[in-house]
């Protein structure tokens, strides 16, 4: 068994692609559109895993945009996690962004966001904890994560 991808609900593609390709800087790897189905999936990838996911359709992130409902946009998830490289570079671009970091990375270890949607995204420090330093260690966790 291996893993394939995370289905997510979206109100919309455009603003979940914005989001996640633009912001978060996945990749899309494919697109399908199904008028029977009255739906769009966009896969997505993170970059070091693009070649993989292009050439067996995993690890990736299916975006499913339902064109006649909305309401369940982003319902029934948990969280999506992704280990990066420099967990406070990645949180600090992110913010530049415009992207609230609701569980800043304090002890270097991880931090969470949500998507438009209102999905929990998680960012693990891949390998060994960074050390704790500022701003993170005095930043305040805001909302819900």
């Amino acid at each position: 068994m291996r893993y394939a991808h995370t289905m997510l609900r979206i109100g919309s593609v455009d603003e979940a692609l914005e989001f996640y390709c633009g912001k978060l800087g996945l990749r899309e790897t494919r697109r399908i559109t199904s008028e029977r189905h009255r739906l769009t999936s966009v896969f997505v990838a993170a970059p070091a895993d693009l070649e993989r996911a292009l050439a067996s359709q995993s690890p990736e992130l299916e975006l499913i945009y339902y064109w006649e409902s909305k309401e369940d946009a982003g319902a029934g998830s948990g969280h999506i996690a992704f280990r990066v490289e420099d967990l406070y570079d990645t949180c600090q671009s992110l913010m530049d962004k415009g992207v609230t970091i609701n569980r800043p990375p304090y002890d270097g270890i991880m931090a969470f966001f949500k998507s438009p949607e209102g999905v929990s995204i998680q960012l693990l420090q891949d390998g060994a904890p960074l050390p704790p330093a500022e701003p993170w260690k005095s930043m305040p966790s805001v909302g819900s994560w």
